[in-house]
């Protein structure tokens, strides 16, 4: 885990080719250990960041 903003999101930071199914199953865990329920999967190598951004609610 990369982040946590304001006690309430979970932010995991990546610089891949694409977001794998392990990458979402990392955040899932995370998610689940410290009891959040809000993550965002951010891939920093997209051309537009935007595309990059995956949200996960639990």
């Amino acid at each position: 885990m990369d982040i946590v903003v304001e006690d309430t999101v979970v932010l995991e930071l990546k610089a891949v080719e694409e977001i794998l199914p392990i990458h979402e199953a990392q955040l899932i865990t995370y998610l689940k250990l410290i009891s959040k329920r809000v993550g965002l999967l951010i891939n920093f190598n997209v051309p537009v960041l935007k595309d990059g951004i995956f949200r996960r609610v639990n």
